[in-house]
């Protein structure tokens, strides 16, 4: 589905405020609320909006530490590859997992409450997949910018 220019402009509203009525992304980006609901729906549909969520403040529910956690597998065959894949996509504690090119096979972002939940989590999860060569955990000292807004 090619996006118009009113489509990002709905798009863009969606990304700073999902509980906004359709009415007030119809009235910001000059439509009626009919065709601007049907567009909505239409970029649904296509997968182009994915899902709405609310945005939580991690330190706020007692998750103030974020791990950054570079992982080399022993070999980087697909099975292995899918295998850790599999693995870390049930532990809620890891926040994203990226497959990446260069020295390290795997980029981690994990949250936890402390250090000794971190050693826990790394002890009775992470060092117990097969394959797994090298840990490498980067702790974050504080947050610079998040954003979950793609610059359309």
């Amino acid at each position: 589905m090619p996006l118009t220019a009113i489509d990002r402009k709905i798009l863009c509203a969606l990304q700073e405020d999902g509980r906004m009525t359709v009415q007030a992304i119809a009235d910001r980006v000059g439509l009626s609320a009919s065709p601007c609901l049907r567009r909505i729906r239409q970029m649904e549909q296509a997968g182009i909006i994915s899902g709405y969520s609310a945005s939580v403040d991690q330190k706020a529910v007692g998750l103030p530490v974020s791990v950054f956690i570079s992982i080399k597998l022993e070999r980087q065959r697909a099975e292995e590859l899918d295998a850790f894949g599999a693995a870390i996509g049930r532990w809620p504690e890891v926040m994203e997992c990226y497959l990446m090119t260069g020295q390290f096979d795997f980029l981690l972002r994990v949250v936890c409450a402390d250090l000794e939940a971190y050693e826990q989590f790394l002890r009775a999860r992470l060092t117990q997949i097969a394959g797994v060569a090298s840990i490498e955990s980067s702790f974050s000292l504080g947050q610079i910018k998040q954003s979950r807004a793609l610059p359309l």
